[in-house]
């Protein structure tokens, strides 16, 4: 009676290995425990600015990519692009040990998001994302704490990916305001700049505890309580080219 043949032949399974390799030294995404803290955190970074063995891979990045590729006899064209996109829904920063704080004011960043809606109306022509806030009081824009070891321009990114799901270009600031926290009852220095939307995600990390939605300024305005970020629109509004 003959041996069975291994699962794989030998080549084929250094084959393998080295095409995972290839792909471990060159993903972006690396999923790593913050020694410190201990929360789990998404960073966009290099290899050589992770630990070893703090590497661990998604369920989802093996199974619906890796996988696919390595065992699969067709590849599709599109596999690729598809796979790194669902790649791009990343885990929410938690914690406030890497907070920011000005004389005792907690320093926070945000961005409007908007777009341009291209139906030949100037008066509506202007549209901005809102989201709803977690406290479920109205509407506002997306914010949160700008933290030590980013700027402030990758904080207001940062931050507008993870509540509203939408990416584009980081503009020039619109102002600082002083405003207090009625759940926290701190002092915070708050700080918005105007986002164009390049790309809206299917997936965003707190997809499933916000709505977000697109309207005209006057809209929005009704919907947000709060006033600092209305002035922030108002400003957004006032750099808009005149008809």
């Amino acid at each position: 009676m003959k041996p069975l043949p291994p699962f794989l032949p030998l080549p084929f399974s250094c084959l393998c290995f080295l095409i995972f390799f290839f792909f471990l030294i060159h993903s972006p995404l690396f999923l790593f425990i913050h020694p410190s803290s201990f929360d789990f955190d998404l960073s966009f970074v290099s290899l050589q600015q992770v630990d070893f063995m703090g590497i661990f891979f998604s369920r989802n990045l093996t199974s619906n990519f890796f996988l696919p590729f390595l065992f699969s006899k067709k590849v599709s064209g599109d596999l690729f692009p598809k796979e790194l996109e669902h790649m791009m829904c990343f885990v929410a920063r938690s914690g406030r040990h890497l907070q920011r704080y000005d004389d005792g004011c907690r320093q926070v960043v945000g961005c409007i998001p908007y777009r341009y809606n291209g139906n030949g109306t100037p008066k509506n022509e202007l549209e901005v994302l809102v989201i709803s806030a977690q406290n479920g009081n109205g509407m506002q824009f997306p914010k949160g704490g700008w933290e030590i070891d980013e700027s402030m321009e990758e904080a207001a990114l940062r931050e507008t990916i993870e509540e509203a799901g939408v990416t584009g270009n980081v503009e020039s600031k619109l102002g600082k305001w002083f405003y207090k926290s009625k759940r926290q009852d701190i002092v915070h220095e708050g700080y918005m700049f105007p986002l164009l939307v390049k790309k809206q995600l299917e997936n965003w990390p707190e997809k499933n505890v916000r709505k977000r939605r697109w309207m005209s300024v006057g809209e929005a305005k009704q919907v947000c309580p709060h006033s600092w970020m209305n002035e922030a629109l108002d400003v957004l509004v006032s750099r808009q080219p005149q008809s």
